[in-house]
């Protein structure tokens, strides 16, 4: 039985290219999905800002439903990301419908969301990839690739070229940048003098864990499904 959030989604998409996530919106798609008012407004009470979440999340579930047919164990590491970034991407049907979104989240009042939506939708990635830190380098990871999946988002939206070929060659120039960041941690870790002066702040770093060890709650990183 299909969710009444995701008919209000559904019927909502024909109209946010044109009415972006607004009351408009939500009132259309009440109409033309034939979900009561009241249950609409039970399982969206901010209305179309919830629907915007929700269709953020259905490309999160999008893109780990295609990762599970890669062959990602015979990719280089950093192109593993690249090809979970691309996907994430890949699963969108409209260009018009994610930069509503953008615009939407770029808001004060909802650059929280925004910030809790990439980050989710990066920690799905690093879940899906095997990560098992479960110290500072839990945030680090997540925090790196949020940058350079938004990055990668604004680039995408203002692509014209065949196969949006610019924008993979976009990503795989941020995810280079990204392993130069890593090489120079290693150098450090590996010389004597910087190592020993790495010492003080490492030992602070090495006591801060990841949330994946507790409970899963209103966390960075964790993420509850509004609808439950």
């Amino acid at each position: 039985m299909t969710h009444p959030k995701d008919k209000l989604l559904d019927a909502a998409l024909d109209h946010v290219p044109f009415d972006g996530w607004s009351a408009a919106t939500f009132d259309a798609a009440v109409r033309d999905s034939g979900v009561d008012a009241t249950v609409a407004r039970a399982v969206c009470p901010r209305g179309a800002i919830d629907l915007a979440v929700a269709c953020h999340i259905r490309g999160d579930t999008q893109m780990l439903e295609r990762l599970k047919d890669q062959d990602l164990g015979a990719m280089r590491f950093r192109d593993r990301i690249a090809a979970a970034v691309r996907i994430r991407l890949e699963v969108i049907t409209d260009k018009e419908v994610i930069r509503r979104s953008s615009a939407l989240f770029a808001l004060p009042q909802y650059l929280a969301d925004g910030a809790k939506l990439i980050w989710g939708t990066c920690d799905h990635i690093w879940d899906a990839l095997g990560d098992t830190s479960d110290d500072v380098n839990w945030y680090t990871k997540r925090a790196t690739l949020s940058g350079v999946y938004s990055a990668t988002v604004l680039y995408w939206l203002g692509d014209t070229s065949d196969d949006h070929a610019d924008t993979w060659e976009f990503l795989d120039r941020r995810i280079d940048n990204v392993m130069q960041i890593e090489k120079a941690k290693a150098q450090v870790r590996d010389s004597p003098t910087l190592s020993k002066l790495m010492a003080g702040p490492n030992w602070v770093m090495s006591h801060i864990k990841a949330p994946t060890r507790f409970p899963k709650g209103d966390l960075p990183g964790s993420w509850t499904s509004p609808r439950r």
